[in-house]
């Protein structure tokens, strides 16, 4: 029996629509499209609704609560895997021994097990285990007592005179000094170990790659990053470290807290790192030159993204219109374009702009001074750049060409605009109708019919057009041209 009229024409359009979804959504996984950028940590994402699930973690709210013990998650996942804990059910299981776990995270510890690898050691013997819990119970052996707890904090220890050294942490009380720098330690054994600081001895060396260490513990850190593992993992973003200090760090940024403060403007940030990068501003260092033009940077990764501009590859490439560039920072920029985004906004006028450095252009208008004068028609200018750009058309040389219709240009703006004709993109989009052009004047133009404006006026009757073109069909009238 044929399907009724109905059925022919929404059930099937439903699901096309559901399958086109997923796989534009598939394809941007598989191309390794990250166009969705946190605006406040760069992290970047192949879909928005990951981004827009991401970005709870800096607003420290936390949506989804369980109903059993009260505990809340940023994210659903988080909770219906937390959830499991109270069912009993352990649905991740090590494909090696067979044991099951309710987290994801902690079958990934368990699974270092079997890799052969320890990252924590006992500093009194040297002996290894896979995790932190193994270590600690380990450490009662040296001691042969039981654990005694400490009624302040509630941490067990096994000696009575370890109980007593962690008591001094308590009392704020570090009696051993370094001589040298005045660091000072509860522990006799940890201001030994910070002395070889001073003496430059590391005399614990990676097999690998040759990197030395003063302590035995950072060596087998750092051998973990040779390992590709990174068993220290995020609970609420799931984002793992080959570091335990690393993990902690990242940490403050769900908190929301910034504890390393400026004390030049105040600002504040959540690494000690940022807030020492940050410094370097104030004292107005810029230590780090590049060799091919002896331009300083403030910052060694500021010197690797220019350095990039030396070799002329552009391997950022934009996912919405193809345009390629030779730093990220420089694309991300770029994307603003694509999503309406202007959080630059003009003081006088109230323009918004994507770039600070378009605004700060812009502000010259307000000036109303145009210090860049042509010699041969004496029209002035803004900015040299526009200067620069007239004088071609007094050359008449058209030396930009398009290598698909060969049409010519004076400017090379004119020509990367035309080139858009052939590409088919359409990048500005009406916010009002979803009709897209491949310019931003353009795009402007139509705006104007949504709007009612109509800016181009004719010299001779003072009639009004939205549109340029509307505007110079109507001066053939005056003319007597048909």
């Amino acid at each position: 029996m044929p399907a009724s009229k109905d059925e022919r024409v929404v059930i099937p359009v439903e699901k096309t629509f559901i399958t086109m979804k997923k796989a534009r959504r598939r394809e941007r996984i598989d191309s390794g499209d990250r166009s969705f950028t946190c605006d406040q940590c760069g992290k970047a994402f192949s879909d928005n609704g990951n981004l827009k699930r991401h970005q709870l973690v800096h607003t420290g709210i936390k949506p989804f609560s369980c109903d059993q013990c009260g505990q809340a998650f940023t994210r659903n996942s988080s909770l219906k895997q937390h959830k499991l804990i109270h069912t009993g059910v352990k649905p991740f299981s090590c494909d090696q021994c067979g044991k099951t776990f309710t987290e994801n995270g902690n079958l990934k510890r368990h699974q270092l097990a079997h890799t052969g690898l320890k990252p924590f050691s006992c500093d009194q013997c040297g002996k290894t285990f896979t995790q932190s819990g193994s270590l600690k119970k380990h450490q009662l052996i040296h001691t042969g007592l039981k654990a005694i707890s400490y009624n302040q904090c509630g941490k067990s220890f096994s000696p009575s005179n370890g109980l007593k050294e962690h008591h001094l942490v308590h009392a704020a009380d570090k009696p051993f000094v370094c001589a040298q720098c005045g660091k000072c330690f509860t522990e006799n054994g940890n201001l030994k170990q910070h002395q070889l600081v001073h003496t430059g001895i590391k005399p614990f060396s990676c097999d690998q790659c040759g990197r030395t260490f003063t302590k035995n513990s950072s060596l087998k850190k750092h051998q973990l990053i040779h390992t590709g593992l990174k068993p220290f993992i995020c609970d609420q973003c799931g984002k793992s470290f080959t570091e335990n200090g690393n993990l902690k760090q990242h940490q403050l940024i769900h908190t929301g807290l910034k504890p390393f403060s400026c004390d030049q403007c105040g600002k504040s940030f959540s690494q000690s790192n940022g807030l020492k990068e940050h410094q370097l501003i104030h004292a107005g260092l810029k230590p780090f030159i590049c060799d091919l033009c002896g331009k300083s940077f403030t910052y060694s990764k500021s010197l690797k993204d220019h350095l990039l501009i030396h070799t002329g590859i552009k391997s950022f490439i934009c996912g919405q219109c193809g345009k390629a560039f030779t730093q990220s920072t420089t694309l991300k920029k770029h994307q603003l374009i694509h999503t309406g985004i202007k959080p630059f906004s003009c003081d006088q006028c109230e323009r918004t702009f994507t770039k600070n450095s378009s605004l700060k252009k812009h502000q010259l208008i307000h000036t109303g001074l145009k210090p860049f004068i042509c010699d041969l028609c004496g029209k002035s200018f803004t900015y040299s750049k526009s200067l620069k750009d007239h004088l071609l058309i007094h050359t008449g040389i058209k030396s930009f060409i398009c290598g698909q219709c060969g049409k010519a240009f004076t400017q090379s703006t004119n020509l990367k605009k035309h080139q858009l004709i052939h590409t088919g993109i359409k990048p500005f989009t009406c916010d009002q109708c979803g009709m897209s052009y491949c310019r931003m004047s353009s795009l402007k133009e139509h705006q104007a019919m949504h709007t009612g404006i109509k800016p181009f006026v004719c010299c001779q009757c003072g009639k009004g057009f939205g549109r340029m073109d509307a505007l110079k069909n109507h001066q053939l009238i005056h003319t007597g041209v048909n």
